[in-house]
Formats: C-alpha cells, structure tokens, sequence
C-alpha cells in the first residue's frame, strides 16, 4: 500500500508541474464524493481502492451519466483488468509500471478527444498552444507562460467563442484543497491580455470571459 501511495504522490506532483490542479484520495469512498462535487478533466482510477473498487466506482459514474474520461493504471499483462475497465467505462488504461510522461501523454489525448479537439494544437486565428509540450506562440512568435496563466488560457481556448464562467476557470486551475479565490482568475486575465493583447479575451459583464476565434 505504501508502494501505491508513494506512486499516486508522484504521479499527482507530476501532473501538477505540467500545469494541472491535482485532487488526490487514497479510498474509493472519498474520490466518490469528489467526482459527485467537483468538476475534473480527466481521472486516473486505480481498480484497486479499499472500501470502494475501482470497477464499482466506474459503473456509478457511468450510471449517473457522469462522462469524464477516465484512465486506468493495470498491472502489465493482465488483460482481464483491462477488458472489465473498459466494460465498466474507462476511456484508456496504461500498464504498470509506467513512465509518468506517458501518463501525461495519455491525459492530455483523453482531455482533447473530450473537447472535440483531434489535434494536440489548439489555436485561435494566428495564438497557438501546443498542449503536449505546453508552447504558445502568437504570430510564430514564443510566449512564456506561467503554469497557472497556461491553465486559464488552456481552458479559454478549448471553448473558444463561449462564455467561460470565473467559476468554472477557478475550478480548472485549482486543487481542491486550495482556498479558491476567484479574483486572482482576473490576474490571470489581466496577465494574459498584457503578453498577448486585450482583444484576445472579452469581458461578459456578469458572466465570464470569452476567447476570441479570430
């Protein structure tokens, strides 16, 4: 169990240094309750959680029409794992023991096939972001970022020409366990409009914030 715990930290520090906010439980209890009150991109279930299974975890989401992509970790070889992880709802599996970039690799294709972008460049007219390598560049030209503004403009983009919610970016940015502020969304905002121009992100007065398509 110790194993497994140690595993879960470093996948969870590992995420969270490619720019993701990380939740992390130990029980199929407490990440029930999660997934019941939170929003996430993307889950990576382990089958073998006490007090609640992975498997009986999975068939309770799918039943509640909860559609998050899910990534299962199986030990190498057993097949059986993966044929009941996908009977149950799991999107992808990767087999332990495993590179963490693969991992990441395989959040990244789970969270773009769920928002409907095939490829792993977003862009809006000539604003590129390269979300396996995390690179922007505006006209071609490089934009350095911090993780939390890649998150945001990450977010703005894969719903370009919609009204993104401050909540639904204060979601998207951090852990939930962290004291959610919802004004430093508009640091970040402001932050992104000084390196890449105001005209890229509308204010909705009352709503949110909205991507530019052109």
């Amino acid at each position: 169990m110790e194993d497994e715990a140690r595993l879960a930290r470093q996948l969870a520090d590992a995420a969270a240094t490619a720019g993701y906010a990380v939740d992390c439980e130990e029980d199929g209890e407490a990440a029930d309750l999660l997934v019941h009150s939170e929003t996430y991109d993307a889950i990576v279930l382990d089958l073998g959680l006490p007090k609640i299974d992975g498997l009986t975890l999975l068939r309770r989401w799918r039943g509640a029409r909860i559609a998050t992509p899910v990534l299962t970790p199986t030990a190498r070889g057993t097949w059986h794992e993966k044929v009941q992880g996908i009977d149950s709802g799991a999107n992808d599996h990767v087999g332990k023991p495993f590179q963490m970039e693969e991992v990441l690799a395989r959040l990244h294709a789970l969270i773009r096939r769920s928002s409907r972008h095939a490829q792993s460049e977003l862009r809006c007219g000539t604003l590129t972001l390269d979300t396996r390598t995390a690179r922007v560049a505006l006209d071609g030209v490089p934009v350095k970022l911090t993780a939390h503004e890649l998150c945001v403009l990450s977010c703005l983009m894969h719903h370009a020409g919609r009204v993104v919610t401050r909540a639904e970016l204060t979601e998207h940015i951090y852990a939930q366990d962290f004291d959610r502020d919802s004004n430093t969304v508009e640091i970040f905002i402001a932050r992104l409009r000084r390196r890449l121009g105001a005209e890229w992100i509308e204010t909705v007065r009352g709503a949110g914030y909205r991507m530019s398509n052109a």
